[in-house]
């Protein structure tokens, strides 16, 4: 960087607890980059009661806040989507043009990245993506991350894959670094320091959310899920579900089941700060659910995922580490039992990467060009 050039300013849009734990990594590379100057917009489930107020965690953490931008009411309809969106684009754009940002980042496949996507572009940024390019259809994950990829200057996959599938999606390579996950940024250290898993409890890590369907079917999927990994002798962590579509069904599931369950054997957060909910995952036998950090995170973390139902259809997965399984009771029993049954597992690579992302998504940002002719996008079909 010149003497007295700029620094670059990149705005980062988090929106769910989750999500937040994985950027921290690339805040934390982007804060400490000499030519980057890191802003923070802070909106989505991190504002709403109903899901912990995570925004006070953030905080709490040390981040120095840009805007607290409220979209959804966490009423889990498709209307608080659609408003929330809205309000999300306009609060976020307000606040580029305010703050003069340069860039603005991204990850994945929420509304909340749509809206700082849509934000970024309509007011002249560059916009950047993290984990463009995966397959994973959830409720409206996969159009909301293919039409994020579109929108997108710069693209930052997890795995070589996904960088495939955006150059077939008309995405030029010039514009396409793979930096491998974040999500393994803060694991794979943890899991060196760990060593072998100790408890001889066997313990699930369930963490289950809505793909878009009506409270009563995805609550009967809920306590299905919830009833079988009782009758297995598991002691339960549950995390509270995002906030799409169908959440209540979930949350009112996880209530019961928990109001029912003997002293000790369940315990329910809405929400667990990244270095708990690792630990809680490194020290589970298996987790239970629908979560990308099954199959992303659980491998690395040396426990063994059942994946149920079509959430992560597609998503990469580590040889041997997930069950995939359908939503029927007796399908769910017989993966659970066949998860518990294998053998430790000892993976000593993953094909989404070897946790050093975060310098790799500051290094792409610092390095990518800010000039007009970058902005203007054209498809290579």
């Amino acid at each position: 960087m010149k003497p007295h050039a700029r620094r670059r300013r990149v705005a980062v849009v988090t929106g769910t607890r989750a999500e937040y734990g994985l950027l921290e990594c690339a805040m934390a590379a982007i804060r400490d980059h000499r030519a980057l100057d890191l802003q923070l917009i802070v909106t989505g489930m991190h504002l709403l009661r109903k899901f912990g107020h995570t925004v006070d965690r953030i905080a709490s953490d040390g981040w120095s806040i840009g805007a607290r931008i409220r979209m959804q009411r966490g009423t889990g309809t498709g209307v608080d989507q659609a408003e929330g969106l809205a309000r999300g684009v306009r609060g976020i754009a307000k606040f580029l043009e305010e703050s003069a940002t340069d860039v603005v980042l991204v990850l994945g496949d929420r509304v909340e990245a749509m809206a700082g996507a849509l934000a970024g572009v309509t007011t002249g940024r560059l916009v950047a993506h993290i984990h463009g390019g995966d397959l994973a259809p959830g409720d409206l994950d996969d159009a909301f991350r293919h039409a994020i990829s579109k929108l997108a200057h710069l693209h930052l996959p997890a795995t070589e894959q996904a960088a495939r599938r955006l150059e077939r999606m008309g995405e030029s390579r010039d514009r396409i670094v793979v930096v491998g996950a974040p999500g393994l940024d803060r694991l794979w250290p943890m899991r060196r320091r760990a060593g072998a898993r100790a408890s001889h409890v066997p313990r699930a890590l369930i963490v289950h959310h809505p793909i878009g369907r009506r409270d009563a079917v995805e609550r009967r999927v809920m306590r299905r899920l919830l009833e079988e990994a009782r009758r297995a002798g598991l002691h339960r962590t549950i995390i509270y579900p995002n906030s799409d579509r169908g959440c209540g069904g979930i949350i009112q599931a996880i209530e019961d089941h928990r109001r029912r369950a003997c002293n000790g054997e369940v315990v329910v957060h809405r929400s667990l700060d990244r270095d708990t909910y690792l630990k809680t995952l490194m020290e589970s036998t298996v987790l239970i659910g629908n979560s990308s950090s099954g199959i992303i995170e659980s491998a690395p973390a040396g426990t063994r995922a059942v994946n149920i139902g079509p959430r992560q259809a597609g998503r990469q997965r580590d040889r041997g580490a997930v069950v995939d399984v359908d939503e029927r009771a007796d399908a769910i029993r017989r993966a659970i039992h066949r998860a518990l049954s294998a053998g430790p597992i000892t993976l000593r690579r993953s094909v989404y990467g070897d946790g050093h992302a975060g310098v790799r998504i500051a290094t792409a940002l610092a390095r990518v060009s800010l000039c007009d002719s970058f902005r203007i996008k054209r498809n290579r079909y």
